[in-house]
């Protein structure tokens, strides 16, 4: 069975994005394990909002990206562009069954009420953080209405020169 993997940058204080939506303290200056994990994976999941905003951003939205296959889950919009797979209701089912396919890993690429949704039902397998030694104070947190508690298992962890430090953790 393929893997679900969150795998994010966050802030020490635990968020996603800055106050009004910035993602300019993530680090790019060197590859920080990419590479790697893109030769682990062959699909994505995609929220409505993380959808919009790459969309307008158009061909800068995911620089140095391979292709993957895109499956955006909403149960607003009615069309999504021709190589991605919409998914609009009965997500459990639906998550389950992709999980099953054959296949390499899947990358929960984002965002956050996807992340929150897919939590909640038990369907995530993996959690990366990119933990960047930055203290944003207030945005967008990558954790928000879990409703229970959710124990994890340190599977590997890595310091970079730059302060920013990656965990790996198996949800138990």
């Amino acid at each position: 069975m393929r893997k679900l993997i969150l795998q994010v940058a966050v802030s020490l204080d635990g968020f996603i994005e800055g106050p009004h939506g910035e993602i300019d303290w993530c680090f790019t200056d060197q590859d920080y394990g990419l590479k790697d994990f893109f030769k682990q994976i062959d699909t994505l999941f995609i929220g409505r909002k993380t959808y919009e905003l790459m969309i307008s951003m158009g061909d800068n939205a995911s620089p140095g990206f391979p292709k993957f296959k895109e499956y955006i889950f909403s149960s607003t919009l009615e069309k999504v562009k021709d190589d991605a797979v919409l998914i609009k209701d009965d997500i459990k089912s639906k998550v389950k069954e992709i999980k099953n396919e054959n296949g390499k890993d899947i990358w929960l690429f984002g965002g956050g009420s996807l992340t929150t949704s897919l939590m909640n039902l038990d369907l995530v397998d993996e959690i990366g953080l990119a933990v960047h030694p930055v203290i944003l104070s207030g945005g967008k947190p990558l954790f928000s209405e879990i409703k229970k508690r959710v124990e994890l298992e340190l599977l590997d962890s890595k310091v970079y020169s730059t302060g920013l430090v990656f965990l790996k953790y198996a949800i138990k």
